[in-house]
């Protein structure tokens, strides 16, 4: 059957994070809750850049998280952050402090495990707050998207939660185009115009012309 509202919505990007109640496939959503800070993209890439991964630092740092120990550290989740709102900032300085604290060559050493600690703080920040929206709300139909809503951690606890859970496919998760393409269709249901009917072809070829 398809999704359809109510159901809540977690939104997590390099540029934005928050939950919205949605009642209809329309502009028309409430916002229940938003970051203070820092997104939650904008959190797995500046940790992967303090452990020294590549961008972007979501695959990243997940990769490597894959291979370490979440037990072996803690970072905090804003657990106490009263409501829905998330916060991130705190969490990439106490990861920044880590590093610095364990010195180089631990921290090295011990990468994967602060990965793998350091993103199942993010997850959990996460997690925390829509359960309590799940909760507030009393709905029992779950959306998420974003680029941050490709990771595996946080599709397996989201999948945890047991309500209905709707997730694009990963590959998906980052293609802006069709998120705006999916949008449209449902913002304007009128028929598409004949143009977008038409055969386009791309070749490699070029050709200099040269103006005597």
């Amino acid at each position: 059957a398809p999704f359809e509202p109510p159901f809540l919505s977690l939104i997590a990007s390099g540029g934005h994070t928050l939950i919205a109640r949605v009642t209809d496939h329309g502009p028309d959503y409430e916002v229940l809750g938003q970051t203070l800070d820092d997104a939650a993209g904008e959190a797995f890439d500046k940790g992967a850049r303090l452990l020294g991964l590549g961008y972007p630092g979501g695959p990243a740092l997940e990769r490597l998280a894959s291979e370490g120990d979440p037990s072996a550290f803690r970072f905090p989740t804003a657990g106490r952050l009263a409501g829905l709102d998330f916060s991130f900032a705190g969490l990439k300085t106490a990861l920044l402090y880590k590093v610095r604290d364990l010195g180089p060559e631990t921290a090295e050493r011990q990468r994967a495990d602060l990965a793998a600690a350091y993103q199942r703080a993010i997850v959990e920040s996460l997690a925390i707050r829509v359960e309590r929206a799940l909760s507030d709300t009393r709905l029992e139909r779950l959306s998420i998207g974003g680029g941050v809503a490709a990771n595996g951690a946080l599709r397996a606890r989201m999948a945890a939660l047991g309500v209905e859970l709707h997730v694009p496919p990963r590959e998906l998760c980052t293609d802006n185009a069709a998120m705006i393409a999916s949008a449209a269709r449902f913002l304007d249901p009128r028929p598409y115009p004949e143009y977008l009917d038409l055969d386009v072809y791309a070749t490699g070829e070029r050709r200099l012309v040269v103006a005597r």
